[in-house]
């Protein structure tokens, strides 16, 4: 029996010295040998493997061409409360000269040429002395502003690089709501993020916030800092440029907007040819159509505009509009309400005639009007 015990012993040292050899020499070796307490089932196989579990190759097509924009604007503002007072500036000149501070915001853009050029909110960029563009590689570079067109809060950018990467468009009007979009942006200034969501609705205007609205509404969340990044589809392709929120706290709240990716392609081509965009122009104050209104105008219908206020001088009033008219009409196509005629007159060009149809008195009329240049900023 102690031969016994005597020979257990020596061949558990050797063992125990042969694994302690290999766990130095040849650890390899004993990958088999698990000193995990629970044994659980792994897999090396990406999850993306099936298109509805991940959105990476959209991602990363995508997001080599969104970027960060930083700006820098000077304000000044009064050493002395009083020096807002005409009179009192008045009688001690610049003897308090005004305070110089320097303010940053920052906002997103997409990259939407290899040449160069950037596409952004006019509100990011607006007022500002000094802009830089951060590339999702690290790279930074100074940007000039092409042109921007306030009325749709679109800019465009230009850097001096060659071969960016670029986005691809989509076809924006082929969206619908329940499509699964992207939104990829830098919000908060934290860096490059990518949030999910639905199209929640096509086609928002009327809520105050451009002048020219035609909105994508989504549930992808967008905060502070998204400003002029791209809302993508599920292929990674551009549908449109998220432009603002809803929100009462500054977050998001599942409500934010997105201007059209068609829309923003057109301004752009505009603005890079021409420096800004030109649209028709009527010179009139316009009033949709209220049941109370048509009531009191006895009309038979909502359908059209009343035309509250004309421009001494302006296009209107060269052809003979008078303030009461009912415009229900421009070459053939039915105006809706005052926002349709809206559009339909900027889509015109400058000196190009339109045959408006009119209602004066319960009576039709027909004019001819040659069609302004809508003047910059004018809302």
């Amino acid at each position: 029996m102690k031969k016994l015990w005597l020979i257990f012993a020596q061949s558990a040292t050797i063992a125990l010295g042969v694994m302690l050899t290999l766990a130095v020499l040849q650890p390899d070796w004993l990958k088999g040998v698990s000193n995990k307490v629970v044994v659980v089932k792994e897999s090396d196989e990406p999850a993306a493997g099936n298109a509805t579990l991940s959105y990476q190759t959209a991602v990363r097509k995508a997001a080599p061409a969104v970027v960060n924009i930083f700006t820098e604007k000077t304000v000044r503002k009064p050493q002395n409360p009083f020096m807002n007072d005409p009179l009192f500036r008045q009688f001690f000149g610049d003897r308090f000269p005004d305070q110089v501070e320097k303010n940053a915001s920052l906002g997103s853009g997409v990259v939407v040429s290899s040449k160069g050029y950037i596409l952004t909110n006019h509100h990011v960029v607006e007022g500002a002395d000094e802009i830089q563009v951060a590339f999702s590689n690290g790279q930074t570079l100074p940007a000039s502003i092409v042109g921007s067109d306030p009325d749709t809060d679109l800019a465009v950018l230009k850097v001096d690089a060659d071969d960016l990467p670029s986005i691809t468009f989509g076809n924006s009007d082929k969206a619908q709501v329940g499509d699964v979009v992207l939104a990829i942006g830098d919000p908060f200034g934290v860096g490059q993020t990518v949030t999910m969501g639905i199209i929640s609705a096509l086609g928002r205007n009327q809520l105050g916030i451009n002048t020219f609205e035609d909105f994508i509404q989504t549930d992808a969340a967008i905060n502070p800092g998204n400003s002029g990044g791209a809302l993508i589809d599920t292929a990674g392709n551009l549908i449109g440029i998220n432009s603002a929120i809803y929100s009462k706290s500054g977050g998001s709240l599942g409500i934010g907007f997105a201007i059209p990716g068609k829309l923003a392609q057109q301004i752009m081509e505009q603005i890079i040819q021409q420096g800004g965009v030109t649209r028709g122009w009527l010179g009139v104050e316009l009033q949709d159509i209220t049941p109370d209104l048509a009531e009191s105008f006895q009309l038979p219908t909502q359908q059209g505009a009343i035309i509250s206020g004309v421009l001494g001088n302006g296009p209107a009033d060269r052809a003979g509009i008078k303030p009461g008219d009912i415009l229900v009409g421009i070459d053939g196509r039915e105006i809706a309400d005052a926002k349709t005629m809206l559009y339909q007159i900027a889509s015109l060009k400058p000196g190009q005639k339109a045959d408006l149809s009119l209602l004066r008195d319960s009576k039709k009329l027909q004019l001819s009007v040659t069609i302004g240049k809508r003047p910059v900023d004018n809302k």
